[in-house]
């Protein structure tokens, strides 16, 4: 009972922050976006320091330079950071640099917005490489993603421009009105929590047993803000938001859940104002919530099938036992609709419908919301996809809003969807051959087959989650997922950007008696069923050697 209106509440927030952030963020960005003091002061401060000309727009390709070398400047950066942070202060533990191939696929994690980790916070980095490499990244990729997903909408509802925006003023704009009074006012929350922040060296305590353990410490609450309301994902530490230092109590496990999905979902409100036609936002709203609630609904149902292996129903191994099986779910199901990643449970734990569930999410274009900005561009790449496909079906030219949706943007839209599929079959196929990848395994059969499967997903997905079984600390995982999370990255952008600057040159055509409605149920239906369609085409043959076999064969008492 309790749970059942955990989750009510859980979803009376969210339809009711929707339009009021949605309201909120379409104000912000708008071309001739509302002052607000203070905020503006510091926008027109960024400015001035960054010898930046806010009046100057740009073609899409001068956007998508400014983007890569802004991206390879944080990449570079990060980079080295980890190298020196042995030499470098706020590092009271007195960590070495890191190992350059893991050097390599944090760097390409965090800038990526994916926040794949392979090591163990703790352990590992340093204060300073936290705060300014990891928490940086988690600001400035969060807001790429967003600057990407402004440039399209400005695409879509602009005539005859050459132009789709400015990337550095999209850029500072989501930082300085979105992400950082927001992840303010959440951090605070947090530290009243019980969330730790501070700069203390670890420290040694006495355990009942006598025996020594080390307790870490550091400035965790402001990472953890930006790391959910940002869909990034990464934990301070190694056991992520399963420990009590980053989320200590009911109500700070609700807030960060619901926090994974704020900004994603109020994203699609602030397209319809944006493109002013706010039935187009519910619309795809409503298939991205569908989307999320059905994959709970399964996941949750999944969870509480007897379990004759282990004979538990639920089973709680793996699991947050703290908030319980249901609260372990949402987090699951939310952080791998969302590409944040972040985890509460360990995925591997999961039943293994769940756990496909999960990967499911990840393999479709993280679009159940998806991370910042992303999420919604892959929305709109099927959107495209849907509505050429409606437009072939009734023998007329596809269109949407009024523009011609030809064969350039298709090429962009195919590229956009069908990269990161590759990336995964591709790289997954490898690793379930090579030896030295399957020697980082910690289970075999169709369980094993899921772990490799889950991290290519996770890397060409953004996602950063992770089963959790496999050791991905080696150089074979570290340059071929840091590679894979690049190009991923990419995919969705570049492709995103070129739509854009091909829409805003054309001029939108009258609506006619043959105008395919996209505003209306039934082209929900349809863009869901295409999303099914692209997905089962794709990846059905390997989640039936995974997730699927493995639950039969749960049911039946084997287990792996």
């Amino acid at each position: 009972m309790e749970n059942g209106l955990q989750l009510g509440l859980f979803i009376l927030l969210l339809f009711l922050a929707v339009p009021f952030l949605g309201r909120y963020m379409a104000g912000v960005f708008k071309d001739h976006p509302k002052s607000i003091p203070l905020l503006s002061g510091l926008e027109k401060w960024t400015y001035r320091i960054c010898h930046i000309d806010p009046i100057q727009e740009m073609t899409w390709k001068e956007y998508a330079i400014a983007l890569l070398y802004f991206n390879l400047a944080g990449l570079a950066c990060l980079f080295l950071l980890q190298l020196l942070q042995g030499w470098l202060p706020l590092n009271p533990q007195g960590f070495p640099g890191v190992e350059p191939a893991l050097a390599f696929n944090t760097a390409a994690s965090f800038v990526t917005n994916t926040n794949w980790q392979a090591y163990g916070g703790e352990n590992t980095l340093s204060y300073l490489t936290q705060m300014m490499g990891l928490t940086v990244q988690n600001f400035v990729s969060a807001a790429t993603g967003n600057a990407v997903l402004l440039a399209l909408i400005r695409g879509i509802h602009r005539k005859s421009a050459h132009t789709i925006g400015n990337f550095w003023v999209d850029l500072t704009r989501t930082v300085v009105y979105l992400l950082l009074p927001f992840c303010l006012i959440f951090a605070f929350v947090l530290v009243g929590q019980g969330v730790i922040q501070n700069l203390q060296a670890y420290v040694e305590a006495k355990t009942l047993s006598g025996a020594t353990q080390t307790i870490p410490m550091g400035p965790a609450a402001s990472q953890i803000a930006i790391k959910q309301l940002g869909t990034n994902g990464g934990g301070f530490f190694n056991a992520n938001s399963a420990h009590p230092f980053e989320n200590p109590t009911p109500l700070s496990n609700f807030l960060e859940t619901f926090a994974i999905i704020l900004i994603p979902a109020a994203a699609t409100y602030m397209y319809g104002l944006l493109i002013q036609s706010k039935r187009q936002g519910w619309v795809i709203f409503s298939v991205m919530f569908l989307l999320w609630v059905g994959g709970l609904a399964i996941a949750l149902a999944s969870e509480h099938v007897a379990n004759p292996v282990l004979g538990a129903n639920p089973v709680l191994e793996g699991k947050e036992t703290r908030f319980g099986t249901v609260n372990s779910v949402l987090w699951a199901i939310t952080t791998t609709g969302t590409s944040n990643g972040s985890v509460d449970s360990m995925h591997s734990s999961l039943s293994p419908l769940a756990g496909g569930v999960a990967m499911f999410n990840i393999m479709i274009g993280e679009v159940v919301f998806g991370g910042i900005g992303v999420g919604l561009c892959g929305m709109l790449m099927f959107v495209l996809l849907t509505v050429f496909l409606a437009g072939l079906m009734v023998g007329r030219t596809p269109e949407y809003l009024g523009k011609k949706i030809e064969k350039t943007e298709m090429q962009w839209v195919m590229l956009a969807i069908l990269s990161p599929c590759a990336l995964i079959l591709l790289g997954a196929g490898v690793a379930s051959v090579l030896p030295t990848a399957l020697e980082s395994l910690g289970n075999a059969g169709p369980h094993g087959l899921s772990e490799i499967l889950y991290a290519f997903s996770s890397a060409a997905g953004n996602n950063g989650s992770a089963f959790a079984g496999l050791n991905a600390n080696t150089y074979f995982y570290n340059l071929v997922l840091g590679a894979i999370m690049i190009l991923a990255r990419l995919a969705i952008l570049v492709p995103s950007l070129a739509i854009a600057g091909s829409l805003a040159q054309k001029h939108p055509l009258a609506p006619s008696l043959g105008t395919f409605a996209t505003d209306k149920p039934l082209f929900g239906i349809l863009l869901l069923s295409v999303i099914f369609i692209v997905a089962a085409l794709t990846f059905f043959p390997a989640l039936s050697l995974g997730p699927i076999v493995e639950q039969i064969l749960m049911l039946r008492g084997q287990a792996f």
